[in-house]
């Protein structure tokens, strides 16, 4: 299907949006065909599938979105809940890349592991989930100083991020930076410090106005003992390892009461009663929702301003009450649900989602190269700075990122990305464009979205798209002349494309 038209309208959408669906099934039967195979995913399926792996990941080529759409969204969501089934990266080649990990005194080459993971990954939702903690449980490098032992944080994340959430809590006890972070290494029986106590209640599980002051010191009574063990000195041989050490006889063995259970209680307690409490349940239900489905008010407000979708909310609790706190299965839910489905570029995309999203399309930070640390200070002056969050909230999120200084930044890196023909997925995305039996600029328009989603853009965008593609008429690859200027035009679309409000959401 062609349009038949010079100078576009808001009229038109309709007329290029079936034309849309219509070069989208045919992009996806060449595939399909090369690889020998028959079925071909309909249109809904590749944008679900879209939805589904930006949010349970950073996005996919468009490839690698036919291959997952083939196999069924449902399996699909099953792979991603079991990322050990997936190959890991390579430990030994991440130290033969960046040497300097184990022993960094900055955050730098912390931030650019990181980065590297969540480029390269063949385990997506294990790398979202590990930032979904970093940001529930922000810890940050400004304090503790050691980027290695923050780096230990995030891989606990990764080990236990899908598991139980009591199993989880307890591990974020016993990590040597977040007690650093909240000063639990000065919690001493008959000494207490309140720091731990009080923000593993408000911030890390039930939220503000599900407990007492009472009930932070018991907490606190209960986590004393729970400390660093000795360290070596970082000189003159650089940075060692913290480790967790439990010492009995800083422990208070006395009675406590916290949220109206009486023992002598210690942290392990203290845990199974808070992940017991129909506070708790609602609690992680609203993060899960605000980090995976849409976004939400900042968590300091969410006692006295209720969800945006309550239903969605008590869906989730319902998870977690079944399957007694297991993240998986709450997941599990979350991903299958209408409400998740029909949540589509609702939410902004956090700068490490922009960012990592972005690479993965144009293909640039593939496997072991240098740069990697390039992409973590983009993050960091995106206003996500990895490992090094500005305070025990968290960031602040939704449209937070895109403050007019962010903005800028955020559209000059992801159009500059999109634009530079030399990147290997733009270059995939030029030979798509090529092989096209029709080459009419209604077709680029088509084939450039289709590529970088499939993405649904405004009637605005869409027309101004339209418009642009238009001023040069056909594409034409009879002459090198020709051929390097159809190159730059798919080019200019494609930055055009990721300069849009719409490519700012997931």
């Amino acid at each position: 299907m062609t349009l038949a038209c010079t100078n576009p309208t808001m009229s038109h959408a309709s007329q290029f949006r079936a034309q849309l669906c219509h070069s989208l099934i045919m992009s996806v039967a060449r595939v399909k065909r090369d690889h020998g195979e028959t079925s071909v995913p309909t249109r809904q399926e590749m944008v679900l599938m879209a939805h589904l792996m930006r949010r349970a990941g950073f996005g996919e080529p468009h490839a690698d979105l036919i291959v997952h759409a083939s196999k069924g969204y449902e399996s699909v969501v099953e792979e991603l809940l079991h990322p050990k089934d997936q190959p890991p990266i390579d430990e030994e080649l991440m130290y033969r890349i960046l040497p300097g990990y184990e022993g960094a005194l900055g955050p730098p080459i912390s931030q650019a592991d990181w980065m590297f993971r969540m480029v390269n990954t063949q385990r997506p939702l294990e790398e979202k989930i590990a930032l979904f903690w970093h940001q529930m449980f922000a810890t940050s490098n400004s304090k503790v100083d050691n980027p290695p032992e923050i780096g230990r944080q995030i891989a606990m994340f990764r080990e236990y991020g899908l598991g139980s959430y009591r199993d989880l809590l307890i591990e974020l006890a016993k990590s040597p930076a977040m007690i650093f972070w909240l000063d639990n290494h000065g919690n001493h029986d008959g000494a207490i410090n309140e720091n731990w106590g009080r923000e593993l209640l408000e911030l890390f599980s039930l939220g503000v106005g599900n407990y007492t002051e009472d009930d932070i010191k018991e907490a606190s009574r209960a986590f004393t003992g729970w400390t660093i063990a000795p360290k070596i000195p970082r000189n003159p041989l650089g940075r060692f390892y913290w480790n967790f050490e439990y010492k009995p006889e800083d422990h208070d063995n006395e009675e406590k009461t916290f949220l109206g259970n009486t023992g002598n209680l210690n942290g392990e307690d203290i845990m199974q009663i808070i992940v017991n409490q129909p506070a708790s349940a609602r609690f992680l239900a609203r993060h899960l929702y605000r980090f995976f489905v849409a976004d939400e008010p900042d968590v300091s407000s969410w006692n006295s301003t209720p969800p945006n979708d309550p239903e969605a909310i008590e869906v989730l609790v319902d998870a977690y009450n079944e399957s007694q706190g297991d993240i998986r299965s709450i997941l599990r839910v979350l991903f299958n649900s209408d409400f998740f489905k029909n949540s589509l570029y609702a939410k902004v995309k956090s700068p490490a989602e922009l960012i990592v999203g972005t690479v993965r399309i144009a293909g640039n930070y593939e496997g072991f190269r240098p740069g990697f640390n390039n992409l973590a200070l983009e993050c960091a002056w995106q206003g996500q700075e990895l490992l090094n969050p500005p305070s025990v909230e968290g960031w602040h999120t939704g449209a937070a990122w895109i403050d007019a200084g962010a903005l800028m930044r955020r559209v000059n890196f992801a159009a500059g990305v999109m634009g530079d023909t030399s990147h290997p997925g733009v270059k995939t995305i030029i030979n798509t464009v090529r092989m096209q039996e029709t080459q009419s600029p209604q077709m680029l328009v088509s084939q450039c979205l289709d590529s970088m989603g499939p993405l649904q853009v405004s009637d605005i965008t869409l027309k101004e798209l339209l418009t642009h593609a238009l001023k040069d008429g056909e594409l034409m690859w009879d002459t090198p002349e020709q051929i390097e200027f159809s190159e730059e035009r798919v080019a200019r679309l494609l930055a055009l494309i990721a300069a849009s409000r719409d490519y700012q959401f997931a």
